[in-house]
């Protein structure tokens, strides 16, 4: 198995080794059943962390990442035969998140450079689809990403009921 390449930016000294709000998070379905585990807090900040973790919960089934990243944006992974398939609920998170700025970084998306556009409503990126095979077709995941009055963790939520494994999720960040 081949990973893609994962440019890592260095995160400014003062944010390094320091976690953000959130949560990191790995939904594992295995013989039909869903269980969740925490991910190491630096998964919220370091997408390779994230990545090599979720990799090494080999099972059988799905296994999908959850990060409910500083309460602003969410971003979903998933390990595939060849790399990685992502999702990042808003781009523009990008300018100030190391780890939207990679998740980008992997998709080959840029910003676009034109200030305006970073002024409009947050907008998802990358593998819209990610869930379909799990019960959340893409179109269902944009609008849930679009949803601007509601948090993450709400959003992140909201996809565990939809895909089956919103009561682990629930009794794991015990909201």
């Amino acid at each position: 198995m081949s990973a893609m390449p994962v440019q890592t930016v260095e995160a400014p000294t003062e944010a390094r080794g320091s976690s953000l709000p959130g949560f990191a998070v790995a939904a594992i379905r295995e013989e039909g059943r869903w269980r969740c585990v925490r991910l190491d807090p630096d998964a919220l900040v370091d997408l390779d962390a994230a990545i090599t973790e979720l990799r090494g919960l080999r099972s059988t089934g799905a296994v999908v990442g959850l990060l409910d990243v500083d309460d602003e944006f969410f971003v979903l992974l998933r390990p595939v035969p060849n790399g990685v398939s992502l999702m990042v609920s808003d781009a523009v998170a990008a300018l100030d998140y190391d780890v939207a700025a990679d998740v980008l970084d992997l998709l080959r998306v840029e910003l676009p450079p034109d200030e305006d556009a970073l002024d409009d409503d947050p907008w998802p990126e990358g593998d819209l689809a990610i869930l379909a095979d799990l019960g959340l077709p893409a179109e269902e995941l944009g609008v849930l990403a679009g949803e601007i009055e509601l948090y993450p963790d709400e959003q992140l939520a909201a996809i565990g009921r939809r895909c089956g494994f919103g009561e682990e999720l629930a009794k794991l960040i015990g909201s």
